[in-house]
């Protein structure tokens, strides 16, 4: 509306045109919710992509997963192939003329090009070198961390089916069933893991197997107990006792109340199981009683590197490399997911 001087005696006669009519403004809008309603999950993700070591943590180990089953189907070359020509080759990348990664060592006080004296065809490369029996270590690597992720998800679905089985019944019973069952609980928890993998191997060969039959036997405790503590919280809540009253039974209130109410702590208590799976799996076949060769790990590929780690660093340290990132990937993906559902924490 443009502006206009008007005086007393024309107040009364300003034209209507001269006047734009306000927006609507009611209660129910000065009122409204502005904000998008966001059930428990969408507000979880929305804080979990706020944590920039959560986001690039899973982007990492999804690209580590979509990696290891690629290479079920296709690797540079078979991981089990063995060429006593090509013993001990250093890595060599195309294109990259530094020391370490061209293919060059030093033998004698001299650097050496090693694919030239071992004959191998220009079109041939080992991109992480071979080890002591002429295998390509690439690929060993790719199969050595599929075995070790896969024993660990078998740990992580363990830990589920037993230990959220065992606590929520072990909470939900309560008296002297609970009782009696935290007992067997505290005799499992006083094994050494380490004991029941040499029992395992007394009865079964070393191997898949018997490292997941180990892990079976008393990797579930913590979830166990986390279930229980989390089951002995909600039985006393408002709409649990509201539930029984209506004559539901427990095996209903257990999956339509509490398991829909813990399974945010679950899946924490289960992140942080599967590093430990790894790092299990990676001592046991360190030390000689795990998987064994020719199948790989990232154990079995610990425990063949360190025997050159002086003379051929590499064989060692990318496999340790490798098993120290993936555990703090899954590390740090826990914490974020820990935080994302916690609606206490601050933001």
């Amino acid at each position: 509306m443009e502006n206009k001087n008007y005086t007393n005696d024309q107040i009364t006669q300003i034209p209507t045109s001269e006047f734009e009519p306000l927006e609507k403004s009611t209660k129910v809008e000065r009122e409204a919710i502005t904000a998008p309603s966001l059930n428990f999950l969408q507000d979880s993700w929305r804080r979990l992509k706020k944590n920039k070591a959560a986001v690039f943590s899973t982007v990492f180990l999804l690209i580590v997963l979509a990696i290891s089953i690629v290479t079920i189907f296709a690797t540079p070359h078979d991981p089990n192939e063995q060429n006593v020509s090509y013993v001990n080759l250093p890595p060599k990348i195309p294109g990259i003329d530094i020391n370490g990664l061209n293919g060059v060592s030093e033998v004698g006080g001299q650097m050496v090009d090693k694919y030239d004296a071992a004959g191998v065809p220009d079109d041939v490369h080992f991109y992480l070198g071979t080890d002591g029996l002429g295998r390509d270590l690439l690929s060993r690597l790719f199969m050595g961390v599929r075995i070790s992720l896969m024993i660990a998800f078998i740990a992580a679905a363990l830990d589920i089916f037993f230990g959220v089985s065992y606590g929520v019944i072990s909470g939900l019973l309560g008296g002297r069933v609970d009782n009696y069952m935290q007992r067997v609980i505290e005799v499992l928890a006083g094994i050494p893991n380490l004991v029941v993998m040499i029992l395992m191997l007394v009865v079964f060969n070393p191997g898949i197997f018997s490292i997941v039959a180990a892990m079976a036997i008393t990797s579930w405790i913590p979830m166990a107990r986390i279930a229980r503590a989390q089951t002995l919280k909600l039985k006393d809540q408002e709409f649990v006792l509201a539930a029984t009253t209506l004559g539901e039974s427990r095996t209903k209130i257990a999956f339509k109340h509490i398991l829909p109410n813990i399974s945010s702590v679950i899946i924490i208590q289960m992140m942080f199981s599967i590093p430990e799976a790894i790092f299990f799996e990676a001592f046991l076949s360190f030390i000689g009683i795990g998987l064994t060769p020719p199948t790989a790990s990232l154990g079995t590929l610990l425990n063949e590197g360190y025997k050159t780690f002086l003379f051929l660093p590499y064989q060692m340290a990318i496999p340790a490399a490798v098993l120290s990132v993936i555990m703090i990937g899954f590390n740090l993906l826990a914490d974020g997911l820990r935080d994302a559902f916690d609606p206490k924490m601050k933001e």
